[in-house]
């Protein structure tokens, strides 16, 4: 039989956890509610609270040494050992706490068990899920690059996370391509996040219908705006209507552009593109690839590939196990 590990992605509404084989296969998953706005100590027995009915049920199936450790994904930024996580992101009350301690500590208390935990950033472990069993698999160096709520990414290179001196490296959404811009987005003027977050997207669109009406996207939206989003963008953009695919056109032209940055900065070439938004698939990555081509140096445009996550939202557990692999 194969090893495997426990995965756990943090969120900040829901916590999922995932037992996972040494070769990618799911053996047991379980969701349960984060409840962020309760603090620090709620979540983090919610947390071992997931970590155990997996570990339970797992162990009545596979055996005991067979497991390798525990790994979890975090929003925010993980110190270099991986100790402390600092500030996380819609998590209140959280400053600087030493999560993997506090859930070895625990676990040991109450599984008796000795586990190496590993603690790492949300995005780097879906980067590193995706390179791991994913679409990343084919590729040594690559760099993911998730559209969401915001915009977020990981760095992979010779099949390793690349953290950079301080643990905080892969912020691609923080990348200024438009310096010029009005929009400032965390502090920073013409952000890629700031482009092409998702609210901002919606924004977007419903800045081209004040212009032109879309009789589409109005109905799908059962007539309040209120509710258009990035799923129905991409249902409408399926159905053929301009202001949908010329809001995707904007997005990929937007993404081309600051991967060419990546591609100039660090001579990687291979991106992979996942989170909730990526869903509108080559509505966005055809404009992307070719965005890319323009904002690269010719000379650099041998290799150039953009690829579509395969994991979907199970990246952020299989990445989070494959830290114990």
């Amino acid at each position: 039989m194969e090893h495997f590990a426990i995965g756990v992605d943090l969120g900040g509404t829901a916590i999922k956890v995932a037992s996972v084989s040494v070769s990618g296969n799911i053996l047991l998953e379980h969701k349960l509610p984060t409840e962020a706005a309760k603090g620090p100590e709620t979540v983090i027995e919610n947390i071992l609270a997931g970590i155990c009915t997996v570990l339970n049920e797992t162990l009545k199936m596979h055996a005991r040494d067979l497991l390798s450790g525990v790994g979890i994904g975090v929003p925010g930024v993980v110190s270099l050992d991986g100790g402390t996580i600092s500030y996380p992101p819609n998590l209140p009350g959280w400053t600087v706490v030493r999560l993997g301690d506090i859930l070895r500590t625990e676990l040991e208390r109450r599984k008796k068990l000795m586990l190496p935990i590993f603690v790492e950033n949300d995005a780097n472990v879906a980067a590193l899920g995706e390179s791991t069993f994913g679409a990343g698999r084919q590729f040594s160096d690559f760099v993911m690059i998730t559209l969401g709520t915001g915009v977020g990414g990981g760095i992979i290179i010779n099949n390793k996370i690349y953290r950079g001196v301080t643990g905080a490296a892969g912020e691609l959404g923080h990348m200024t391509i438009d310096y010029r811009s009005e929009r400032i987005h965390a502090g920073i003027r013409g952000s890629l996040e700031g482009l092409i977050g998702q609210q901002r997207i919606v924004d977007y669109a419903k800045s081209l219908m004040a212009d032109a009406p879309s009789k589409i996207l109005h109905e799908l939206c059962d007539g309040d705006l209120s509710r258009l989003d990035a799923r129905l963008l991409s249902e409408a953009a399926q159905r053929g209507d301009s202001i949908a695919l010329e809001t995707w056109r904007f997005v990929g032209e937007a993404l081309g552009a600051g991967l060419g940055t990546i591609v100039s900065v660090l001579d990687i070439r291979k991106f992979v593109v996942g989170g909730g938004v990526s869903g509108a698939g080559d509505f966005i990555l055809k404009p992307a690839r070719e965005a890319l081509y323009r904002y690269t140096l010719k000379s650099m445009h041998e290799g150039l590939e953009i690829l579509q996550a395969k994991l979907g939202n199970r990246a952020g557990v299989m990445g989070a196990a494959a830290l114990c692999f």
